[in-house]
């Protein structure tokens, strides 16, 4: 974000266009710092939207200020005030960190500033309002005359009646003027009577000073109290008193309002109304003592005098229903100047009357949380938590519908049951087939609880798997299946996984071992659906420890399993000792093995289940397809049965891949690239150093470089196809999984590339060499290196013509399917071994590609 963005929003900040200043970046970012509430505290004070200031809306426009009311103090800036403002917020908070994250009380009640101060004008005049200069009286003269009269106060006192002269009222109570207006109209006009009513009031000048937030003299309406005159002053700051704010009349304290009065209990009795010259002063705060915990209003309260424990209570609105009262801690300062822990029952006459003294934080403490008779569920529950448990009370009276009570992902076989002893606080685990609990209430298989019991029901990972795919058959579908599972689980239900729930019984059953009693951990591993970590089963059988894991999966092997066991010799040395057990029997209870602490069980695959290795053959093959083959099958034996080739097989062309060599060319033009945009920069630095040529060579960089980003790897491995068929001396190719194999059509062209006039493919020729074919294509072009031509034969092999005869007409000759290549010339050029191996890649790609699309 820009300067200009930051500051834009601050232009809101100010109140009075006429002051307006910039406002510092600085200014912003400590505004930002401030907590959540302070800052809107600021921008209720400045009249802005907050998101304006934090950048997360949109910019609007300032509002318009409305001052009736304002001070008459020196002036400030709106950017000075601003700062002021910050320091001031800052220091509050600094403070705040220091008592524990406790704030004064009640220091809210200013925050902001006023708008307006039409509300005092709308209050009714009392009967002894004091009139004065300034102030208008409206009279309504009726009966046989009919008139309305405005009559201002003026600055003698009087007020100027029609047709009678001028009448004294300043110092009279308002009720004392309207008497005097009565009589004499009854006196001077017959038959006529009068209303009397105050327009409108006067406005005054009083002062507000001491620890206001903006101290200063002020210019208020007649019938403002001292509230009112806090209020448009912007309050009282946090080192300013709420309970001694003090009004000064002729340099005499004339009244002390308790603000705690009118905040706690709503008396406003003492707020009295104010005078012209009154003086408001707000002296230092007095003694504060913090109270936090289990009451309604955490703070720093001010003290007036001595007060009782249950008096702070009372004034932080009281105890939670979670308070725990026979025991709050007391922190305070001895006499040596250390922090000290005192205790006070507060539910004894001793402890509500106990002394708070200045500086002591209370802390009200929590009550415990449930105790005893109650059962606890945990997990892919319904209705997780705990609930009242009775003796006798089995698991189908916590659960006794799988459906209902249970989530969906839930796993509806297995539960376990954490129990704790009440004689040594030690955990043991028991295993529940949730099913059979279920259906046979009353049964061996539904366990009868005991008090503090843990049930933890699990999720079926198959069920999420499951999920998750009828999800991804669309974004609309996708989003609908997420909306419901939250619904329904109200969590991630990878929390509801074995190993999560199982985590923290797992360690404490590794924390409660001891020698005597080792740990009750066993682990299980191979093909079951959940191996992991499990305590060890109450009636340690390998079958249900097995059942524990979520059962075997299909290409678990009956025949043989593993348990390793850790024991000691007579010497006490550790050793391992592995016992083979047969899985058939042990699952039927055959067995008598019996498993140990820390046992590690080996469920053993059966060997190459359900691993199918594939080759495709395609194009002129008889019976094309994916075929499955053998471990060890060769080609040879896969394409006999194919049935072979078809009469118009162009077997010397054929084009056999191999994924582990497309991966290697993918990672070879991975490099390549790498290395070209390493080129192409230090060819642009270097600039002019090359003359004219630096623009091309550039340019030919680049086309490099796309024709490497635009390659594909092919994974071609160059074979004999006819020797493979024909020839039983021809080493074997043994298939791997994903080979494929592309026999074309025989073909009747040879193909030119790279650096040539126009490339393309001619009708072959018996004859032709490559020279004539390059000519057919109008010859190299100037970027061409016409010494490294080399052709590509059908079956991808590489032959270079300047090591034959291939320009002097005789001996080899180019036969269909082979394809010419031009590289680019690159001597002239730096890092020619680079270019030259780049270009190769590319078009030994390019030809393979081709290859197989022009089936």
């Amino acid at each position: 974000m820009n300067l200009k963005k930051l500051l834009l929003p601050l232009a809101l900040l100010l109140p009075l266009a006429a002051h307006a200043q910039s406002i510092s970046p600085e200014q912003i970012e400590r505004f930002k710092s401030l907590p959540k509430a302070q800052q809107q505290a600021l921008a209720r004070q400045y009249g802005i939207n907050l998101s304006d200031i934090t950048g997360s809306g949109q910019s609007s426009q300032r509002p318009q200020q409305v001052e009736v009311v304002k001070s008459q103090g020196d002036g400030e800036t709106s950017s000075e005030q601003l700062e002021k403002d910050l320091q001031e917020k800052e220091a509050e908070q600094k403070q705040a960190e220091k008592n524990k994250g406790l704030k004064p009380y009640g220091y809210d009640l200013f925050s902001g500033e006023p708008t307006t101060f039409a509300p005092v004008t709308e209050i009714p005049v009392p009967q002894n309002y004091t009139l004065g200069p300034g102030d208008t009286l409206q009279v309504q003269l009726w009966g046989k005359e009919n008139r309305n009269l405005e009559l201002p106060v003026g600055r003698d006192g009087t007020i100027n009646f029609p047709d009678s002269g001028p009448l004294s009222v300043a110092g009279l109570s308002f009720e004392e003027a309207r008497e005097q207006i009565r009589t004499r109209v009854q006196e001077q006009y017959i038959g006529v009577q009068a209303s009397v009513s105050l327009g409108a009031l006067r406005s005054m000048r009083v002062f507000v000073l001491g620890e206001a937030r903006n101290p200063g003299s002020y210019s208020v309406s007649s019938l403002s109290t001292i509230t009112n005159a806090l209020y448009v002053s912007g309050g009282i700051k946090q080192t300013g008193s709420l309970r001694n704010v003090q009004l000064k009349r002729d340099g005499k304290v004339i009244n002390e309002l308790d603000l705690y009065n009118l905040l706690l209990k709503g008396d406003s009795s003492n707020d009295d109304r104010l005078q012209a010259g009154d003086v408001i002063f707000i002296p230092p705060v007095g003694q504060r003592v913090g109270i936090e915990g289990e009451i309604y209003r955490p703070a720093l309260y001010e003290l007036d005098g001595e007060n009782t424990l249950a008096e702070l209570i009372r004034m932080a609105g009281g105890l939670t229903p979670q308070a725990y009262p026979q025991r709050v801690t007391i922190e305070r300062t001895n006499d040596d100047f250390l922090r000290i822990i005192a205790e006070a029952d507060y539910t004894e006459a001793k402890g509500k009357n106990a002394r708070v003294l200045p500086g002591d934080l209370v802390s009200i403490a929590s009550i415990s949380d449930i105790t005893g008779q109650y059962v606890e569920i945990q997990g892919a529950a319904t209705r997780p938590g705990k609930f009242a448990w009775m003796p006798g009370m089995r698991v189908s009276s916590v659960v006794d519908n799988l459906d209902a009570d249970l989530l969906p992902i839930a796993d509806k076989d297995y539960a376990a049951i954490v129990r704790t002893n009440p004689r040594t606080d030690q955990i043991s685990v028991l295993n529940l087939r949730l099913r059979e609990a279920v259906r046979n209430p009353g049964s061996q298989y539904d366990l009868v609880l005991h008090e503090k019991d843990r049930l933890l029901f699990f999720s079926d990972v198959g069920k999420v798997d499951i999920e998750e795919k009828e999800a991804e058959k669309g974004e609309e579908s996708k989003a609908q299946t997420r909306t419901e599972k939250t619904k329904e689980t109200e969590n991630d239900p990878e929390a509801y996984t074995r190993r999560k729930l199982f985590a923290p019984v797992i360690e404490r059953l590794k924390t409660q071992a001891t020698p005597a009693s080792p740990q009750q951990v066993i682990n299980i591993s191979g093909p079951v659906r959940y191996p992991g970590q499990y305590p060890l089963p109450a009636s340690r059988s390998l079958a249900d420890a097995v059942f524990v894991a979520g059962g075997l999966k299909d290409s678990a092997s009956l025949l043989q399993a593993e348990v390793a066991r850790y024991t000691t010799d007579e010497d006490g040395i550790g050793q391992t000792t592995i016992l083979d057990v047969n899985l058939a029997k042990a699952m039927a209870g055959e067995t008598s093995i019996t498993l140990k602490s820390r046992d590690r069980i080996l469920v053993k695959a059966i060997p190459e289940f359900s691993k199918t290795r594939t080759v495709t053959l395609e194009g002129e093959v008889r019976y094309p397809g994916e075929y499955t083959f053998r471990d060890g099958e060769t080609l040879a034996e896969v394409l006999q049965r194919a049935g072979g080739l078809t009469a118009n097989a162009f077997p010397r062309g054929a084009i056999f891949t191999r994924e582990k060599l497309r991966q290697l060319e993918a990672q070879r033009l991975r490099e390549a690239e790498q290395r070209l945009k390493g080129n192409l920069l230090g060819i642009q630095l270097e600039g002019d150093s090359f003359g004219g040529d630096n623009a091309q060579r550039v340019q030919q960089v680049q086309g490099l470089l796309e024709d490497v980003q635009d390659s594909r790897p092919v994974g071609r491995m160059v074979i004999d196809l006819p020797a493979v068929l024909e020839n039983e001396q021809y080493q074997a190719i043994r298939l791997q999984d994903g080979d494929k194999l592309t026999v074309p059509m025989i073909p009747q062209a040879v193909t030119v590339l790279g650096e040539v006039q126009y490339p393309t493919s001619h009708l072959h020729t018996e004859g032709l060499s490559v020279e004539d074919y390059l000519e057919r294509s109008g010859g190299p072009t100037p970027q061409a290196d016409e010494d490294r031509v080399y052709v590509v034969k059908a079956d991808g092999s590489v032959m270079l013509p300047q090591r034959s005869n291939w320009f002097g007409g005789g001996g080899s000759r180019l036969e269909p399917g082979d394809t010419i290549i031009m590289p680019i010339d690159v001597d002239r050029l730096n890092q020619l071994e680079l270019w030259t191996n780049v270009s190769q890649i590319v078009y030994q790609m390019a030809l393979g590609a081709a290859a197989v699309g022009n089936l």
